[in-house]
Parts: C-alpha cells; sequence; structure tokens
C-alpha cells in the first residue's frame, strides 16, 4: 500500500511538472570537459538533472494537497479545536498527521485507478511516459470535478478563455486545481460554521449563569471549557467528525 502510494505520488508530481522541466531541460547545455548545445531532451547533465528533481520534489507536496481531500479535511479540524478553546491541544502535528492519513484513504481508490491506467502499464512498457501522464490525470480529475461546483469550474474557464470543453480529458489542470480548491474552502468553511454552533450555545448559556450568579471575576470561557470537552467526548466527537468528513467525499 505505502510502495503504490509512493509511486502515484511520485506520477503526480511528474505529472505537474513534466511540461516546464521539458522545457527547461531542452534549453540547458549538456556539460562535459566543454559546453556545447544541447542534442536532444535527454541530452543533459546528470547533476542539472537532479537538480530539476529536487526543485520538483520540494514544490511536490504542496500541489498534491491542493489536489487531494487533505485541504478539506485539515481546515475543518483546526475549526474544530478552535470551537474547544483548546488552544494547542492536539498538537497541529497530530491534526495535520490525522489529515494526512484520512487522504490515503480517502485517494486510495484513485491511486488505484492510476496505477491500473497508467503506472503499471508504463512500467510494463506498453505505453509511452506521455499517454501514461494522459491517462493517469483523468482518475484525479474526476475526483476533484465530482467535489466542485460548477459555478467555479465556469468562472476559471471563462479566465482562461475556454468557452467549451468537450470531455474530462481535455479539460486542463490548472482549471481544475483552483476550481476545486476554492469549492474546498467553501465547504470546509461551512462545516465549520457547523462546529461552532453547538459551542457557541454552551459559551452562551455559561456566561448567562456566571451573570446571574454576579460572578464578574471569571472568565466565561475558562469555565465553559469543561463542559464543552466532556460533551464532546460523551458524543463520541472525534468518530461523528470523521464519519462525516469520510463520507462527505462520496
Amino acid at each position: 500500500m505505502v510502495k503504490k502510494f509512493l509511486l502515484v505520488f511520485i506520477f503526480l508530481i511528474a505529472f505537474l511538472f513534466s511540461g516546464a522541466a521539458e522545457l527547461i531541460a531542452q534549453s540547458i547545455p549538456r556539460i562535459d570537459l566543454s559546453v556545447s548545445p544541447v542534442q536532444g531532451k535527454e541530452d543533459y547533465s546528470i547533476a542539472i538533472q537532479t537538480v530539476i528533481l529536487l526543485t520538483i520534489l520540494s514544490f511536490g507536496p504542496a500541489f498534491i494537497t491542493m489536489m487531494t481531500s487533505f485541504t478539506r479535511i485539515v481546515i475543518v479540524f483546526f475549526f474544530m479545536r478552535t470551537a474547544l478553546g483548546t488552544q494547542s491541544s492536539p498538537p497541529n502535528q497530530v491534526l495535520v498527521g490525522l489529515a494526512l492519513f484520512l487522504t490515503i484513504y480517502i485517494m486510495m481508490p484513485v491511486f488505484n485507478r492510476i496505477n491500473d491506467v497508467a503506472i503499471q502499464p508504463y512500467i510494463k512498457n506498453q505505453i509511452t511516459q506521455q499517454e501514461a501522464l494522459d491517462r493517469g490525470a483523468v482518475p484525479l480529475k474526476e475526483f476533484m470535478l465530482k467535489q466542485t461546483r460548477e459555478k467555479d469550474v465556469l468562472l476559471f474557464m471563462d479566465l482562461a478563455n475556454l468557452r467549451s470543453v468537450g470531455t474530462v480529458e481535455t479539460l486542463p489542470l490548472y482549471v481544475v486545481v483552483p476550481s476545486f480548491v476554492i469549492s474546498e474552502l467553501r465547504i470546509a468553511f461551512q462545516i465549520g460554521f457547523l462546529i461552532y454552533l453547538p459551542f457557541l450555545v454552551i459559551d452562551l448559556v455559561v456566561s448567562s449563569v456566571l451573570l446571574a450568579m454576579g460572578v464578574m471575576f471569571l472568565p466565561p470561557v475558562l469555565v465553559s471549557l469543561p463542559f464543552k470537552i466532556l460533551i464532546f467526548v460523551l458524543t463520541d466527537g472525534w468518530y461523528l467528525l470523521v464519519d462525516s468528513l469520510v463520507r462527505s467525499f462520496n
């Protein structure tokens, strides 16, 4: 499972940067004992290839998280922690780690499709690299478009002067990805608002009780925090939250 995920991760990074890397590579001279013009796409030094690969890997995780369910999950988790008022508990590492593994779980069917239709045929030399990139992009685009509002897609199509697109394959990633991200942000903030409501009610009740008792020196947030944690635990909040997040992508 981990090996398959790593293969898909490297494939997606290669897909994102294939065009740019190819363009850069064609203009870089071959470094030997002398400098001469490039003779082909593969005719450039190993050192330059290494630099390009490290650059791609450094930016790759940021792009991959924007093209998966990670964005929605991690934003909702931080909303939940803020609504509870526990400040840095759970810590960022725990929330991000849980969000990452939930992302792997949710995206695994998509990764399996990419592995079946693109990576394995390419490893077996049944298709070319470009065919593998084109095939592997389709399941990822379908996943993102399934979670994206039509209004958001049309917005970036208009900005890119794309009037009509016949199929998912012809819809470029520079249109799909930002459309998907803003749709995910919208959904995450909606879920965050619903999470805030019950905790806000608890804060209001505790504040009213303290005011009626004449306790003015005690902050209401300090008193309501144990009650919010107790209610969250009694209702099995983590189970409900994770279950709702995972089902929201189906």
